[in-house]
């Protein structure tokens, strides 16, 4: 290109542009500029006109460039500024993390250039920010796809695990073309027919006389219904008659009817409210239910007993010796086993639970006798009574003891010596464990003696010694 027959351009050099348009020229060139000298100070920094996102940067100047520089980039930036110094300008932009008084941050690519003075540097950047963002939000909207699919994957298990084990017979029929979506074993069994086999097919062909325009309609006059209609039909495959209680509702645009499936006859049975209500105060009652088998192994627990021991799931109790939870073992699982098959059913018995971890809670237990087809099996209920024990009177050494013999023991004080009132204070204890001990073991005395710490011998002489020998014997 000439100008007046002079060359404009030579030899593909730019002519010397005047510093008052230099500046100019550089900020629409880039977003942020920066020329840094030889020792990494910052000489100048020229901003973009039209983007005001920097704020005012002339306090960088004559400052070092790694002041404004996050702890991870500022070795990047001292790495190829070596380089530069030895003449190796980099040949691919430099992605750099800008921090100022540590409140913001934003990412820059920078392209180095050399410039006119000795060692100097000319960074032209361009502003990541708006890329970053993009990214993060496509970063946020597959996270939320994800989640999306992950809480769909849940859904749909959860939908099968309980269509394979629910007793009811359940097929869910498009009202649109009267084929069957979906449909659980029991409904296939009760059709006579394969699931793979009734799944895609028509309803009305698992039934006599029926097309698929009349059992639809059928089916969809029910659901209006008051009372919740129901259609009596005979199957294709097995003669029976069933029962259909249809709901409709609508998904995916599609409205869908769900049909319950009883042999007819099923329905009409009478129901054990008493049971029912027994099991649903099993699953939520406040009070701890256990059920052992013969030998004192757990066999059933509510979730009140999963939280009154602290434990996470079913299978951390189930089978496991009862004894593992209580605060004397084997001679609390042996007196409430043997006790209730003796004696018949045990009101009360104090003792404490224990947890894997440690923990001991005072609580109270009746246990009775099941006898369910010639297999032996207790039952207990257990109370927590933590917080009435911290209502009762306590000893000195924290045990709680009986009101009567404390106000007797105060008694005796100005009217004999400690000796004497601390040795009789220990006689009664003593007899009241005795007591407690052979009463709570309807008089076994090796399991009293074991719940006592004693031997057998011991337990003799004491009971010789408090005349409770010839008592219940």
């Amino acid at each position: 290109m000439t100008t007046s027959g002079n060359t404009f351009w030579s030899s593909g050099a730019v002519p010397l542009i005047e510093p008052e348009f230099l500046s100019s020229i550089i900020g629409a060139a880039s977003d942020i500029a920066l020329v840094i000298s030889s020792e990494g100070i910052i000489l100048s920094v020229v901003l973009n006109k039209h983007s005001d996102s920097f704020g005012n940067l002339k306090h960088w100047e004559g400052r070092p460039v790694v002041d404004f520089l996050t702890r991870e980039t500022a070795p990047k930036f001292e790495a190829a500024h070596a380089g530069f110094l030895q003449g190796e300008v980099p040949h691919r932009p430099l992605e750099l993390n800008h921090s100022d008084n540590a409140v913001w941050q934003y990412p820059v690519r920078y392209t180095f250039h050399r410039f006119g003075q000795e060692g100097a540097a000319l960074l032209l950047g361009r502003d990541l920010r708006p890329i970053a963002e993009t990214q993060q939000q496509l970063v946020q909207a597959q996270i939320a796809l994800e989640q999306g699919y992950e809480a769909r994957r849940e859904f749909d298990v959860r939908f099968r695990v309980l269509l394979a084990n629910t007793d009811d017979a359940i097929v869910f029929v498009s009202v649109q073309s009267g084929r069957v979506d979906d449909a659980n074993e029991a409904a296939a069994s009760l059709l006579g027919i394969k699931l793979d086999a009734l799944k895609g097919s028509a309803f009305a062909q698992q039934f006599s006389e029926r097309s698929t325009v009349e059992l639809t309609e059928s089916l969809m006059n029910a659901t209006m219904a008051e009372d919740g209609g129901r259609v009596t039909l005979r199957t294709q495959k097995t003669a029976r008659s069933v029962v259909i209680k249809p709901v409709v509702f609508r998904a995916g645009g599609q409205r869908v009817l769900i049909c319950r499936i009883t042999a007819d006859g099923e329905a009409a049975k009478p129901v054990d409210d008493a049971a029912d209500r027994a099991l649903a105060l099993f699953r939520a009652g406040s009070d701890a239910m256990v059920f052992l088998d013969g030998r004192g192994a757990v066999t059933s627990v509510n979730d009140s007993f999963l939280d009154i021991i602290g434990a996470a799931h079913l299978s951390d109790v189930i089978g496991r010796s009862f004894g593992d939870f209580l605060g004397r073992g084997q001679i609390d699982l042996a007196v409430l086993t043997d006790q209730p098959q003796r004696s018949g059913p045990m009101r009360t018995y104090a003792t404490k639970l224990v947890n894997d971890l440690g923990a001991r809670l005072s609580v109270e237990i009746s246990a009775a006798n099941l006898e369910d087809k010639g297999v032996p099996a207790v039952g207990c209920v257990i109370r927590d009574v933590s917080h009435v024990e911290v209502n009762r009177p306590h000893s000195a050494s924290g045990a709680p003891v009986a009101a009567e013999p404390a106000r007797n023991v105060m008694d005796l004080v100005g009217s004999a010596s400690l000796k004497d009132i601390v040795a009789e204070t220990t006689d009664v204890v003593e007899k009241m464990c005795i007591e407690t001990a052979v009463n709570l073991t309807s008089n076994n005395r090796v399991a009293a003696a074991e719940m006592l710490g004693l031997s057998r011998q011991s337990l003799y002489v004491k009971l010789r010694k408090y005349g409770l020998l010839s008592k219940n014997g």
